[in-house]
């Protein structure tokens, strides 16, 4: 019997998406394993999580020695089993070690279409901000997988949100980011089940 997805996740602070992808790892609902979690934030909720959970937990500060710290990465991940790293609002360019070890295996979310609304410096309401700007009649949440330039990747899945007459960058974050977590949990499920192909990459190996 298949074990799924053998997941990492990145985290800088709650690490939303990863709380929601474990409950439903427990709850039944995505045959996966959790195996590690990492923040590059000493003080991130994320890791204080991750131990309750018993998930393991490890802090690699990036600022310092970014090399080290990018090389430690790919190192843990390996060590710990992990095929697919998930980036759960972990604020920080992937380094080149961890990015070939795991090419076409990370996998990011973003509160916006892509490519209209990606790029450096766009990100949180941002986001939603230059969405409202545009007179866009709809957002999105796009699913995407890292490289070495900020929401660049290819997309792997994607849902369209509707920008409601008088909405402001407020409003359409607060729905967006509500619909987020289930989103990654569907669009790992899919993938763990074969709907969803990732390019260059067997996940289920």
């Amino acid at each position: 019997m298949s074990q799924g997805l053998k997941l990492g996740f990145l985290a800088s602070a709650n690490g939303t998406s990863a709380r929601a992808i474990v409950g439903a790892i427990k709850a039944g609902q995505l045959t996966a394993q959790a195996r590690l979690l990492v923040s590059n934030n000493r003080k991130a909720p994320a890791l204080h999580w991750a131990a309750e959970a018993g998930l393991a937990g490890l802090c690699i500060p990036t600022q310092t020695d970014p090399e080290g710290a990018d090389q430690s990465l790919a190192a843990e991940m390996v060590a710990h089993g992990v095929e697919l790293i998930v980036l759960s609002g972990y604020l920080r360019r992937l380094g080149p070690a961890t990015l070939r070890r795991y090419r076409g295996r990370i996998l990011n979310i973003h509160p916006g279409p892509l490519p209209d609304f990606g790029g450096h410096g766009m990100y949180g309401r941002r986001v939603h901000e230059a969405v409202i700007a545009s007179g866009a009649s709809a957002s999105g949440i796009c699913i995407h997988l890292v490289d070495e330039e900020y929401d660049r990747g290819p997309v792997v899945a994607r849902r369209a949100v509707e920008v409601r007459p008088g909405d402001t960058a407020e409003s359409l974050e607060a729905r967006v980011t509500g619909l987020e977590p289930q989103f990654f949990v569907e669009t790992l499920r899919r993938i763990e089940a074969g709907e969803l192909q990732l390019p260059d990459a067997a996940v289920n190996g």
